[in-house]
Order: structure tokens, then C-alpha cells, then sequence
């Protein structure tokens, strides 16, 4: 017997599904609550796919002893630089930024934003240093990548990047990284869990079979067959349209966070991943990389962050990797 049970269709958690702003994900909130002083982010360029092959040493597995294929996600991560320090008091609206020192002035940024021509980093250095840091609620850099050391074609990108630690903590920081670039390796590691926010492929304007996929009605159907059955309760009622009915409109180019994605390799070893011409639409990875288990969301070449968990998993699996495929056709 059919059933009768008909759920919604589109998940009301992504509303509403309107165009991201940037190709750069917005963070707004950090994990201020991990016993971690340093970067709570990073940031790489999509790759593409591959997969990594390991032997199943777990004891209650099926597949104990037996080599198993796990799906990874190829990310490239350039050096970050430091563009600015900001400094922030606490309102009753939240965080406002009071103040902000511009510490770079790299001729390839002045395409992402306005450079100034001259920085004085020892009086910058000073005024940061005799802070008093009781006015302040919090201390956030504004970091840049730096594309042409990977051989890619594209403007720097610009994001702010939260601290983790103490206040002072923070402050040391800043002062010891001002002019250094900072690595992948400098604040994740291997197995170690990531939160990663991106902005998805866009698929332009859709209609609400392919953007809800709800049911194509039947061929006798009144009006319309590849739409919703009911817009509203319209007999001897005002016609309203609730907003939850699935209607055509923008799908894809969305800002998503996906939690918990294990980190399996950070690397600078290129020739254990490059295969033969390189990866599609991309090309070779001439920088640090790193490997995170399953899908990551967004278009070849566009920025992932890759952030400290919110809400870390406990149920990690550490295995050590036999090979990574280096099929030509990921």
C-alpha cells in the first residue's frame, strides 16, 4: 500500500537561500572556549578529490585487516600574512572595532584594497606593546593569502582571523608573527578535527524541482506540473503565500559550515600527490596541502577556512595511510 506521509521538502536551516556576498565565507563566531592560544583559522585553495588507502586496524571492524579507500578533498595553503591588527570593545550590540593598525604594505594587496605607502613598523610595535589591555575585549587580525607563491593566477584574499588565549597571550602573538608568515603546520596537525566554511558552486536562477526536489505532479494537473501543489489556504481567506513554500529562485554560490571534518595528512611532499598533468581545472600543488576526509564544498580554486571545532568530536580514527591515488582523472 503507497504511503501517505508527504514531508516538506528543503531543509529550513538554509534560510534564505540568497547569494553569498563574497566568494570569502564569513565567520562570525570564533571558539574562544579550547585551552589554545594562537591562529583559531586557516585558510587554502580548493584542489579537488582524490583518495587515500589505509589497512582497517580496528578490532570490532568487518573489514579488520583489509585495505580500505577513504574519499579526501585536496586543499592548497599559502603562507598567511598579516595585513592589520584590530582591536575591539564590547557593546551592548556586541563587538566594535576602535582600532586598527595596518602593518603591510605588499604592492600584489593594493588589488584587494587600499595600501598605504608608508608603514612604521617599530612605531606600531611600540604603540602595541604599551597597550593597556584592560580597555580592550578582544584582539582579531585581518590576514591575506598569498596566491603567486602557488602559482595561481588570482587576487590575494582578504579575511579576519580570531586569536586564541588570554589577552596578553594574543598581544604576544601579534608581536611575534607581525612581518613572519604563518604555515598550516603552525596551527593544525594531523587527525586533528576542522570546522571548514566555503561558498558552494553556483547554479544560478532554479526552479523548485531541481532547488527543493519536490515531486513532478501528475500530467493532468492544474496550471503547472513542476511546482508546488498548494501556495496558500486561498478560499475565503486572504491569499497569503507563506515564505516556507519552495518556490523558484538563486541555488548554489550559499555560504556553508560543515562541523568536524578530520584532518588525514598535512604535507609539502608535491610528489606524493601531483599526478601525471596535474589535477582538472586546477593544475599542480606547489605548496603545503592538506587532506581532509570526504567532500568540502565550493568550485576549484575558490577559498576554504578551515577553523578550531566548536564542538569537537571525541570519536577520532588515527590510521596510517599506505598510498594516496594519483589518478589522473580526479
Amino acid at each position: 500500500m503507497a504511503t501517505l506521509r508527504s514531508p516538506r521538502h528543503g531543509s529550513m536551516q538554509f534560510w534564505p537561500r540568497v547569494r553569498a556576498q563574497k566568494a570569502v565565507p564569513r565567520i562570525r563566531s570564533w571558539n574562544y572556549t579550547q585551552n589554545y592560544s594562537g591562529l583559531l583559522g586557516f585558510a587554502g585553495y580548493k584542489v579537488g578529490m582524490t583518495h587515500v588507502v589505509y589497512e582497517e586496524d580496528r578490532k570490532n571492524s568487518p573489514n579488520k585487516g583489509v585495505d580500505v579507500a577513504v574519499p579526501v578533498t585536496v586543499v592548497e595553503c599559502s603562507p598567511l600574512k598579516i595585513y592589520s591588527v584590530r582591536l575591539y570593545t564590547k557593546t551592548y550590540v556586541g563587538y566594535q572595532l576602535v582600532k586598527e593598525f595596518v602593518v603591510s604594505k605588499e604592492k600584489e594587496l593594493s588589488r584587494a584594497t587600499r595600501v598605504p605607502k608608508k608603514v612604521d613598523l617599530e612605531a606600531v610595535k611600540k604603540e602595541l606593546s604599551g597597550l593597556n589591555l584592560g580597555e580592550y575585549a578582544d584582539i582579531r587580525v585581518l590576514m591575506y593569502t598569498v596566491p603567486k607563491e602557488l602559482n595561481l593566477k588570482k587576487t590575494p584574499d582578504l579575511f579576519e582571523t580570531g586569536i586564541g588565549g588570554s589577552m596578553s597571550d594574543k598581544l604576544n602573538f601579534v608581536l611575534e608573527n607581525l612581518t613572519k608568515p604563518i604555515r598550516i603546520q603552525d596551527v593544525f596537525k594531523e587527525f586533528d578535527m576542522t570546522d571548514v566554511a566555503s561558498v558552494t558552486k553556483g547554479k544560478g536562477f532554479q526552479g523548485p524541482i531541481k532547488r527543493y526536489g519536490m515531486k513532478i505532479r501528475d500530467s493532468k494537473s492544474e496550471k503547472t506540473k513542476r511546482g508546488p501543489g498548494s501556495l496558500s489556504a486561498g478560499w475565503r481567506h486572504q491569499v497569503v503565500s507563506m515564505y516556507r513554500v519552495g518556490h523558484a529562485g538563486q541555488m548554489g554560490y550559499h555560504t556553508r559550515n560543515e562541523l568536524n571534518k578530520l584532518i588525514v595528512k598535512i604535507s609539502d611532499k608535491v610528489d606524493e600527490i601531483n599526478p601525471k598533468g596535474g589535477f582538472l581545472d586546477y593544475g599542480f600543488v606547489n605548496s603545503d596541502y592538506v587532506l581532509i576526509k570526504g567532500s568540502v564544498g565550493g568550485a576549484r580554486k575558490r577559498l576554504v577556512r578551515l577553523l578550531r571545532p566548536k564542538r569537537v568530536s571525541k570519536n577520532i580514527h588515527q590510521f596510517k595511510i599506505k598510498y594516496v591515488s594519483l589518478d589522473s582523472k580526479q
